[in-house]
């Protein structure tokens, strides 16, 4: 077995690399994480600029475009190197949706917006009240009467959470029920809303994590049809092409590869009460290598998905089952960072001259911390941890739904 990279993938990684040295600042990541925001439009706009987001992903409705372990070298070094991407993630993942199941009307109205880098879009999935089972959604669209020959209008009247970039995008993807008589499963349409439409408005939610996410409320917001991604009452289906990606090529997460590198190097240089430096610590280098262990399984783990999807398959519970051991191990990682560190460890890099981790530049601006809250929301968004279990269990193990 040859687990050399292709060096096709290779080549685009090192491409990859110079356009963020070429285009990343320090300014643009402290913006990101002052503001919890992670898009900013001139690093988003040069991306798009290359072509990458309109070239989208082989496989995924079309005949030529990147292959998906492109993609997956893409995400993997925005992420190592801090990038604020979640806007460029979210503009390809809905694009890819479209180009599999749009209509005429969106490819040539919708497409090259999401392909000049001009609009992104929001993920409409979670409710208030049925967090990671978003096919209990709520939010109802109904058929407004309209005269024979007129085109069809809904009613959209409901609330989403968790709407993460809506405060920027130009749209968002909206899962409805439109048939509450049927099974829940059975009841959905999708629609791809543009965000001016009258009715619409949201409030900002800040997260632990530090990202700045949002709850979404329609009322009697008029939808025409032709923004119906779909067809009536088959939501579920477009859904699960949604959550494939999210899961698979553009769910990768490595931040306990980041946290390790910045751990070992700040551990390196701390010194103990006894003039020794951290690292020298049998305890703590056994406790470091663990995490090295979690960040390769997770990293092979990672890269399956985007195997699938290279060779044409649409990769479902291997998404789970990446997204499951990612955020579970980067917990791990977190808890056994901040325990090593000890007092400093649990200093806020949020807290500036005021008495926070910016104070001693031994704690590197508080990562630890940071990554102590921001791992926990790591389990939740894209699907908490339990969600993705049963997803795994039903799907690939052939458990039953319910005991």
């Amino acid at each position: 077995m040859d687990f050399a990279p292709k060096a096709s993938v290779e080549e685009f990684r090192a491409s990859i690399r110079r356009f963020i040295a070429d285009h990343l600042t320090a300014e643009m990541v402290e913006r990101a994480h002052r503001t919890g925001t992670f898009h900013d439009w001139e690093f988003h706009r040069a991306l798009a600029a290359t072509g990458i987001i309109a070239e989208g992903m082989a496989g995924a409705g079309r005949e030529s475009g990147r292959d998906p372990l492109e993609l997956y070298v893409l995400f993997d070094e925005m992420g190592l190197a801090g990038a604020p991407f979640y806007g460029l993630a979210n503009a390809m993942l809905v694009a890819g949706v479209i180009e599999q199941i749009g209509s005429d009307f969106h490819m040539s109205e919708v497409l090259p917006r999401f392909h000049s880098g001009e609009a992104i879009a929001a993920l409409g999935y979670s409710e208030p009240g049925s967090g990671s089972d978003v096919a209990a959604a709520a939010t109802r669209a109904e058929r407004i009467p309209g005269h024979p020959g007129d085109e069809q209008v809904w009613l959209v009247n409901g609330q989403k959470m968790f709407t993460t970039l809506v405060h920027e995008a130009g749209y968002v993807i909206l899962l409805t029920r439109t048939d509450p008589d049927l099974p829940k499963h059975r009841g959905l349409t999708m629609f791809l809303l543009p965000m001016d439409l009258p009715g619409i408005d949201f409030q900002a939610v800040d997260t632990m994590g530090g990202d700045r996410t949002n709850i979404t409320y329609f009322t009697d917001v008029r939808v025409p049809d032709r923004w119906r991604l779909g067809e009536v009452n088959g939501g579920w289906d477009v859904m699960k092409v949604a959550l494939a990606y999210e899961r698979g090529v553009f769910g990768n997460m490595n931040q306990g590869v980041t946290l390790l590198r910045r751990f070992a190097a700040w551990a390196g240089t701390a010194e103990r009460s006894d003039g020794t430096r951290l690292i020298d610590d049998p305890g703590v280098r056994r406790r470091l290598a663990r995490i090295a262990i979690d960040n390769e399984i997770t990293a092979l783990l990672a890269v399956r998905p985007a195997l699938l999807a290279s060779q044409g398959r649409l990769p479902t519970t291997e998404g789970s089952v990446a997204k499951l051991y990612a955020s579970e191990a980067y917990n791990r990682a977190a808890e056994a960072c901040q325990e090593m560190a000890g007092a400093v460890g649990l200093l806020s890099p949020l807290h500036g001259a005021g008495g926070g981790a910016a104070d001693l530049p031994d704690a590197d601006w508080g990562f630890v911390d940071l990554a102590a809250r921001d791992a926990p929301v790591t389990t939740i968004y894209g699907g908490t941890s339990e969600i993705q279990r049963n997803n795994i269990a039903e799907h690939r193990l052939g458990l039953p739904r319910a005991r």
